[in-house]
């Protein structure tokens, strides 16, 4: 496979399908972004991390990479593997688990005090951008209703990971506190 094709040259691009868009299309933003995130949660897990945690970042990546792969697609393309509720439930349940551990929150948490737990703060804004972009999609052309769900548990995830990170690190969360 070549890696230039030399088609998007007048700033076009194609749909799985084959349907042509501009490159500035939302449903190409909307992919774009998700690709990006996926990226980012590759850095995450390329950290020394508890090899569970890895395990479940390679299975967001894949399920980001079937999201990405429905946002691609045009009206044409029909089989594409779908997020299901076992997808939704596995990052729920992450999410329970950690919460059981971590100290109820009060204030807002700021991001930093070591790169890992803030690579997940910046994969957490990511993951909002790209849940807005598919909202944004999704006002224009139906997208399946468990995609806007797993985005919206995803970032949520994202946020508590970094928060159990702190934890596993040892590492003191600091808080958005204001004298007034």
């Amino acid at each position: 496979m070549k890696i230039y094709t030399k088609t998007g040259d007048k700033g076009t691009t194609s749909l799985v399908g084959g349907k042509r868009v501009p490159k500035f299309h939302i449903r190409v933003e909307a992919y774009g972004t998700v690709d990006e995130l996926i990226s980012y949660i590759g850095l995450i897990r390329s950290q020394e991390i508890d090899s569970h945690i890895i395990d479940i970042l390679h299975k967001i990546q894949i399920n980001l990479m079937d999201i990405a792969a429905i946002i691609a697609s045009d009206e044409s393309v029909k089989q594409l593997r779908q997020i299901t509720d076992d997808d939704i439930n596995i990052i729920e349940n992450e999410i329970n688990k950690y919460d059981e551990e971590l100290e109820p929150l009060r204030y807002f948490v700021l991001p930093g005090g070591h790169s890992i737990p803030a690579f997940c703060h910046i994969a957490r804004c990511v993951c909002r951008r790209a849940e807005r972009m598919i909202l944004k999609l999704n006002a224009e052309t139906p997208v399946p209703e468990k995609v806007l769900i797993y985005m919206n548990r995803l970032s949520d995830y994202l946020f508590t990971l970094a928060r159990k990170l702190h934890k596993n690190l040892d590492i003191k969360e600091v808080f958005w506190i204001t004298d007034k």
